[in-house]
């Protein structure tokens, strides 16, 4: 019995550029299969309720409703499905806005064709996906780690004020590893960054869950991109 395939949606007002990547999908990635191609997010949504979709890949700025508006919409209709920003644009606000209206991931157009199908598999096996450059800088924003340096390697220290005051309840151990959560990595990069052992990160992940009131990396990825409240 042949394997399911995952069914993607592609929405982007530039009709050439999702046309190609339509090709290379369906005939590069075996267990993919697009089933169409929405201009806009007005049409995305009308398509999200006919196709149900496993994976949407959505720009941002389109004519008629933008991407995020249209992610609010679907994910409040249609919670199972998955929505990766697929953009031009990376400024934060922006980032932010699309996390917070429920995106699972956002990803640069400059992305190597082959980097974005296994970005799709990865998140459709539940790791978030975040382009690294826009994750670092809005680790580095939040939480104020110095220019130049890898956000991951600061730990904040005990008597400085915190960005979220829900944060002191995370040792530092856990901060390092909810800052990585939040740049896309998983627990075996996780475990490899750190040198711990996948069990321990595990263990660890499992208590910045129980502390923080969240499920899953997903409620992790935009609760750090919130205003500053208690999840």
């Amino acid at each position: 019995m042949p394997e399911l395939k995952l069914n993607i949606l592609l929405v982007d007002d530039q009709i050439l550029f999702a046309e190609s990547l339509r090709t290379f999908l369906n005939n590069y990635a075996e267990d993919m299969n697009v089933t169409g191609i929405a201009p806009n997010g007005k049409e995305a949504v009308a398509m999200a309720g006919k196709y149900r979709p496993d994976i949407i890949l959505m720009d941002i700025r389109m004519p008629e409703m933008d991407g995020v508006e249209a992610v609010r919409i679907i994910r409040n209709r249609y919670p199972e499905i998955k929505i990766i920003m697929l953009s031009t644009y990376n400024e934060d606000e922006l980032v932010r806005s699309a996390l917070l209206a429920g995106a699972s991931g956002y990803l640069l157009k400059d992305i190597s064709p082959t980097e974005l199908i296994a970005s799709i598999r990865a998140l459709n096996s539940g790791v978030v996906q975040i382009s690294p450059e826009i994750a670092r800088r809005l680790v580095q924003e939040r939480y104020g780690a110095e220019q130049g340096k890898a956000p991951h390697t600061q730990a904040l220290p005990e008597g400085e004020e915190q960005p979220f005051e829900w944060l002191k309840d995370l040792t530092n151990r856990e901060r390092e590893i909810f800052t990585l959560i939040t740049m896309g990595y998983d627990n075996d990069q996780i475990a490899k960054k750190l040198n711990l052992a996948v069990q321990t990160v595990r263990n660890q992940v499992s208590t910045i869950y129980f502390k923080l009131g969240v499920k899953n990396r997903f409620e992790i990825i935009r609760l750090a991109n919130q205003p500053n409240s208690s999840p």
